[in-house]
C-alpha cells in the first residue's frame, strides 16, 4: 500500500514540475522570436522572474521523491541517463545565469548573448525530458545488477526523439499561452497567434506518441486491463482540444488553464501505463524495477509519508501565495533602459 502511495505521489509530483517549469521553459525557447526588441524581451523575463526558481522546487522534490522512495531506481536511472541528465543540469544552469546577468550591463551583445543563453537553457532540458521519459516508458537495457547495456545514442530511437518532440512542442504552445495571458498588447496578441500556429503540430505530435506508445511500449495493457484509468487519455485528449478552442475564440484564461491540465495528463498517461513497474527492463520483465523490488523499506516509506503531509501543504500554499501576489502584468521596460532590477511592474 504505501509503495502505491509513493507510487503515485512520484507521478504527481513530475506532472506538478512540468506543468509549472514548463511554461517557463516555453517562454525561454520563445524569447529570441517572439519577443520584438528589448522591451517585449524584458516584458516576457518578468512574467516569469518571481516564478521560475520556485518551480523548480518541483523537481528536486520529484527528483529527491525517487531517491528516498525508490533507490534502487534512482541508481539505475542515473548512471543510464548519466549524460542526458548531465546535459539537462547543464541547461538549467545555463538558463538560471541567463536570467540573472543579462540585465546586469546595457549592451545588445551582452544581452544577446543571454538571450541565447535562455533559449539553449530551456530547449535543451524540454528536449531531454522528453526523450528520457519516453525510454523510460519504452524500457532500457540493463540486468538484474542494474547494469547498464546501451548507449547515450540509443536514447535517440524513433520512439524517443518522438516524445522530445512532443514536449518541446506542448512546452512551447504552453509557454505561448503564458505570454498571451499575462503579456501586454501587442506582445499579447503575437503570443496568441503563435499559440494557434503551434496547437496543429502539437495536435500531429501527440496522437504519433499515443499511436506509437502502442506498439513501443506496454502502456496501453493497463488501460486494457483497468478500463477507468481510460478518463487520463480521454481528458488529455480533450484538454487538447479545449485549448484550441479557447485560443481561437479569445478565452486565453481557459485556454491556458486547460494547457495545464494537457500537461499533466499527459505525463499522468505515462505513469499510469508503468504501475506497478517504476523502470521497465527491455532485456526482461524479470529484470524490470517495479514498486515491489525497487522501494525503500517500509519504515522509510511510513517516516517520509508523515514528512509529506506535514510540509507539503505548506510549500504548496506558499506557492499559491507568490503566483497571487505576482499575478499582475508586468510593465513593459523602455528598449533604451538600462534596468538594474530583472523586474518590473
Amino acid at each position: 500500500m504505501l509503495e502505491t502511495i509513493w507510487f503515485a505521489l512520484w507521478g504527481i509530483l513530475w506532472a506538478i514540475y512540468f506543468m509549472l517549469d514548463g511554461f517557463d521553459l516555453g517562454v525561454g525557447m520563445l524569447l529570441p522570436f517572439l519577443g520584438k526588441g528589448e522591451s517585449e524581451r524584458q516584458e516576457m523575463i518578468s512574467s516569469i522572474t518571481p516564478f521560475w526558481d520556485g518551480n523548480e522546487v518541483w523537481l528536486i522534490t520529484a527528483g529527491g521523491v525517487t531517491f528516498a522512495a525508490f533507490p534502487a531506481v534512482y541508481a539505475v536511472l542515473f548512471s543510464s541517463f548519466y549524460s542526458p541528465l548531465m546535459l539537462i543540469l547543464f541547461g538549467l544552469i545555463v538558463r538560471a545565469v541567463s536570467i540573472e546577468f543579462r540585465n546586469k550591463r546595457p549592451g545588445s551583445g551582452w544581452r544577446s548573448f543571454f538571450d541565447l543563453g535562455i533559449f539553449l537553457g530551456s530547449f535543451i532540458p524540454a528536449l531531454l525530458f522528453g526523450v528520457a521519459f519516453a525510454n523510460i516508458f519504452k524500457g532500457i537495457p540493463f540486468d538484474g545488477e542494474g547494469i547498464y547495456y546501451g548507449s547515450t545514442v540509443a536514447l535517440l530511437n524513433p520512439y524517443g526523439l518522438a516524445g522530445g518532440l512532443f514536449f518541446t512542442a506542448l512546452f512551447l504552445f504552453h509557454g505561448s499561452l503564458w505570454v498571451a495571458t499575462s503579456g501586454n498588447q501587442p506582445l499579447q496578441k503575437r503570443a496568441r497567434s503563435t499559440a494557434l500556429v503551434l496547437w496543429f503540430p502539437l495536435c500531429i505530435l501527440a496522437v504519433t506518441f499515443l499511436i506509437l506508445s502502442a506498439s513501443a511500449t506496454t502502456l496501453w495493457k493497463n488501460y486494457l486491463v483497468n478500463p477507468w484509468l481510460l478518463v487520463v487519455p480521454i481528458v488529455c485528449v480533450a484538454a487538447l482540444f479545449l485549448s484550441g478552442h479557447f485560443v481561437r475564440t479569445g478565452a486565453l484564461g481557459k485556454a491556458s488553464l486547460f494547457s495545464f491540465v494537457l500537461i499533466a495528463c499527459a505525463v499522468l498517461f505515462g505513469v499510469a501505463g508503468l504501475y506497478p513497474a517504476l523502470l521497465p527492463s527491455s532485456l526482461g520483465p524479470t529484470f524490470s524495477l517495479t514498486i515491489a523490488n525497487g522501494a525503500s523499506s517500509q519504515l522509510t516509506l511510513k517516516i517520509m509519508l508523515i514528512v509529506v503531509v506535514a510540509v507539503l501543504p505548506i510549500v504548496v500554499a506558499y506557492q499559491t501565495w507568490v503566483y497571487f501576489l505576482f499575478r499582475r502584468k508586468p510593465k513593459a521596460a523602455e528598449d533604451t533602459a538600462f534596468n538594474e532590477t530583472e523586474q518590473v511592474y
